[in-house]
């Protein structure tokens, strides 16, 4: 159950947009911890690929929502995984938190996947990653704009910007969720 007091301020997005980056950095900035949902999994139960490898989506989504779940329970920044907005009971737990969905546009998002080796969705091989990125994004994005609150683009400047926009909204925002 989240008290007021560690309501969380989550990070949403495709894959490639900065979750982590951002986050961690906000988290430093507004002073409080600082959580990445994929990370969790992969701490309790091992790399991502080889979740998705061995046991499926469905077992990994499963993983992702607990580790959702608990994330959320503890407050500060929490960063999602670019699925995690799929599970229903994940976008009702966000309605008591403020989201921020965080874009990046097609070109950049090139630059930042590479090849898309860590991330077993873009790497199918039935299309490129990139054309595979933005089916996914284009899937998800009612789903993503249905949770924000706000919305942050990270394709270009400086990320201290970007981060301290985040942070000056958060703090103006503080006590609304």
């Amino acid at each position: 159950m989240t008290s007021p007091e560690a309501a969380a301020l989550v990070l949403v997005g495709p894959m490639g947009a900065g979750k982590t980056s951002i986050g961690k950095r906000l988290a430093k900035q507004l002073g409080t911890t600082f959580a990445d949902t994929d990370s969790l999994v992969v701490r309790e139960h091992g790399p991502i690929a080889a979740l998705f490898a061995e046991h499926g989506e469905a077992h990994f989504r499963a993983l992702e929502r607990a580790a959702v779940t608990d994330a959320l329970a503890r407050g500060g920044v929490v960063s999602l995984g670019g699925g995690a907005v799929m599970d229903a009971a994940t976008r009702a737990d966000l309605s008591a938190q403020r989201v921020v969905l965080l874009t990046v546009a097609p070109r950049v998002v090139a630059h930042r996947l590479g090849e898309g080796a860590k991330r077993p969705l873009l790497a199918d091989g039935s299309e490129s990653p990139l054309a595979h990125w933005q089916r996914i994004f284009d899937q998800r994005r009612p789903l993503y704009e249905q949770v924000a609150d706000i919305t942050f683009d990270t394709s270009s400047g400086p990320l201290e910007r970007i981060v301290t926009a985040i942070a000056d909204w958060a703090r103006a925002s503080e006590g609304r969720a």
